[in-house]
């Protein structure tokens, strides 16, 4: 390979790597001031995809004309903007405090102050410098850059979770950034000498003997990249929520995406229509029936395979077929990636954005089957009969089950309400042998509450709250016969009010507002307290930082059970705030009941950290009082609290883990006491 091709190569290559790379970073840090959900990954994915668009858009107006003069200028002058803007302030973590109110205007404008120019070049180098190639040495259009560039993607998605994560500090992750994308800008600059102006006229008259791309053609390169787009939205918002959210897996899918584009752009031998057509009709009509039966779920390990695969498939097929319509022009080159970023953009901004608004319940993922089937008529329409009959068989199909879950959703839920937070859902049923009313809310499958209705047992703590749990014998025994202040973080359907007696205090604090109009009235733990009850909305955190002592005998941080933890609650500085709100011997109650993450040995380190004595509570499920098993971890400096023999006989020694570092806000890491092999 000649030096000038290996240059471009590694450009493209590092520029892909450090795109990828600053995505989770990036994410991670928006993470604490908004409550740990999934959906900050989604909203992040849209920007992320809406900035490729731009500089796709911005690589295609320097090309237009010969790239020289003032568009040489413009370029290296962002690029030294750009440098030189992350050299004094990389990425610094913006004051998010007052951000949960309005999410996703906080994530864009966040993003855009701290790595939106940069992104913005990181995202044009592709396509921007494959034209340059022909414009300096001629020949083919270099096709085999873009799948480099995914290349390079990928491995920066498989290292963050796995080696930057683990091992670097996020000021360090910053300051290494900052550093590779100097050397970017510097290789950049080089390849931006070599370009003359001259150089762009022989190519340019040799394309012109091929012919232009179609409409319909420039269409299905918007489409086809679209409908992958919402396979990866659709498929991330499903795994995190509804099989297990884990923030680990939001890498899964966004990986399966981009090896589908290296296959299809750098392999395109390795498409088999035929074979993956077959493949993708027996996937999609498979999910989109089980999805349909809200009844009906897969173990953990089955799920995420199947549907990641699926995934693959699907972005396989709609990446493999827009290679297929590729232009033979070099001056469509540059509209042709426009085309596919801005396919990309429509496809996360409806699932990650509009849907959300539009729905009250979470169908993307039966949208996004139909959309699939549809497009695979349009590709397959030539092939005949047989795949026109096929495909428009499984659109209807898909339509049905669309339809299906619907019903289902409608049949089962006395309410549906959706936003940024997720999507809530109380379903109300009568279970025998007893008969009596039974209402849950639900955040896609997490449990949030349970309340039965029935004489003697509406005022009772259920779920992971039962008398017998960590914080049902925290709230016993705190405090003798006195009046009690808590505070709990998380509302969820209000079931610690149960325990709330004349005189008691209880604040609650919760970022979703959805939440507490169906805590108020569609169960009646809140209204039945005998507490004085108060509430404080936003994150937590944002909310204790701005408050004067609140002196809590017991303060619970309830926030850790729907498994896409916000681990801002969990770091030192975390601590060293819950105890300035804590009475002189109050205790914290950590509920880490979780089926993947492993979070106590993570908070004794904390409490020894903080010279505070933990002890672990689990208790046992009990149907009959609808108490779930529950695990929780209790934290106090009271020298007599664990001596107490109802207390004592409850608990045991915290577990540790060898290797395991404490979290701070400037560290932390899931993939230590992640434990998938749980079911």
């Amino acid at each position: 390979m000649p030096a000038s091709r290996l240059l471009y190569g590694v450009t493209v290559f590092l520029g892909a790597f450090l795109l990828f790379l600053v995505e989770p970073m990036a994410a991670k840090q928006l993470l604490p001031a908004l409550g740990g959900s999934s959906a900050v990954w989604l909203t992040c994915l849209v920007f992320f995809q809406v900035t490729l668009l731009l500089g796709y858009l911005y690589a295609h107006w320097l090309t237009r004309a010969a790239f020289d003069g003032w568009q040489r200028g413009i370029y290296l002058a962002l690029l030294a903007t750009a440098a030189a803007l992350l050299a004094a302030q990389t990425m610094h973590p913006a004051d998010l405090g007052q951000g949960a109110g309005h999410p996703v205007a906080t994530i864009f404008l966040a993003l855009t102050l701290t790595i939106g120019l940069p992104f913005l070049l990181l995202a044009s180098t592709s396509p921007l410098l494959q034209v340059l190639l022909v414009r300096s040495e001629g020949g083919k259009i270099p096709y085999r850059l873009f799948a480099l560039s995914n290349a390079g993607s990928l491995l920066a998605l498989v290292a963050y979770p796995t080696l930057v994560e683990p091992n670097l500090t996020l000021k360090m992750q910053r300051v290494l950034w900052c550093g590779g994308f100097v050397l970017f800008a510097v290789l950049c600059a080089m390849l931006a000498g070599k370009v003359r102006s001259a150089g762009r006229t022989a190519p340019a008259e040799a394309s012109t003997e091929a012919t232009s791309a179609t409409v319909a053609k420039k269409w299905l390169w918007f489409l086809l990249p679209m409908a992958a787009a919402m396979q990866l939205s659709s498929v991330t918002g499903h795994l995190t929520v509804n099989i297990a959210a884990i923030p680990l897996l939001w890498m899964l899918p966004l990986a399966v995406y981009l090896l589908s584009f290296i296959v299809a752009f750098e392999f395109p031998t390795l498409y088999r229509r035929g074979l993956v057509v077959r493949l993708l009709v027996v996937m999609l009509a498979s999910l989109g029936y089980a999805i349909s039966k809200t009844d009906v779920s897969l173990p953990i390990g089955v799920a995420i395979l199947f549907f990641l695969v699926e995934a693959f498939i699907a972005c396989l097929f709609c990446h493999a077929e827009t290679y297929a319509l590729r232009p033979q022009r070099a001056d469509e080159t540059t509209l042709f990636y426009l085309l596919i970023a801005a396919g990309g953009a429509a496809g996360t901004f409806f699932i990650g954005i509009l849907s959300p608004l539009i729905f009250s319940a979470n169908y993307d993922l039966a949208i996004t089957f139909f959309i699939t089937a549809v497009l695979a008529v349009a590709v397959t329409w030539n092939d005949g009969w047989p795949q026109r009959l096929l495909w428009s068989t499984c659109s209807v199909l898909l339509l049905i089950f669309a339809i299906m879950l619907h019903t289902a959703y409608a049949r089962e839920a006395i309410l549906e309400a959706r936003n940024f937070y997720g999507t809530l859902r109380v379903k109300q049923s009568m279970p025998p042998p007893q008969g009596f009313t039974v209402r849950m809310l639900l955040n896609g499958a997490i449990q949030h509450g349970t309340q039965i209705f029935a004489p003697g047992l509406s005022r009772t703590p259920t779920t992971y709250y039962a008398e017998d749990s960590g914080i049902g014998l925290a709230l016993r025994f705190c405090c003798d016969d006195r009046a009690r202040n808590i505070g709990v973080v998380g509302l969820g359907t209000g079931t610690l009010a149960a325990y709330g007696k004349r005189g008691d205090r209880l604040r609650f604090y919760e970022i979703n507002p959805q939440v507490r109009p169906i805590a108020e009235n569609l169960f009646t733990y809140l209204r039945d307290s005998g507490a004085h009850i108060t509430y404080a909305d936003g994150d937590a955190r944002a909310s204790l930082t701005r408050e004067a002592p609140q002196s809590f005998d017991v303060l619970a941080i309830d926030a850790f059970s729907g498994d896409a933890i916000p681990l801002h609650l969990l770091t030192t500085e975390a601590l060293v705030l819950y105890r300035k709100h804590l009475a002189p011997n109050g205790i914290l109650a950590f509920h880490v009941s979780n089926q993947y993450l492993d979070l106590a040995p993570e908070i004794a380190l904390l409490a020894t950290s903080a010279e505070m004595k933990a002890e672990l509570v689990e208790s046992a499920p009990d149907a009959k009082r609808g108490a779930f098993h529950s695990t929780w971890v209790l934290l106090t400096a009271s020298p007599t609290f664990f001596a107490q023999p109802e207390i004592a006989a409850a608990t045991e020694p915290m577990p540790t883990q060898r290797g395991l570092r404490l979290w701070t806000d400037d560290y932390s890491s899931l993939l230590p006491i992640l434990q998938l092999g749980h079911h």
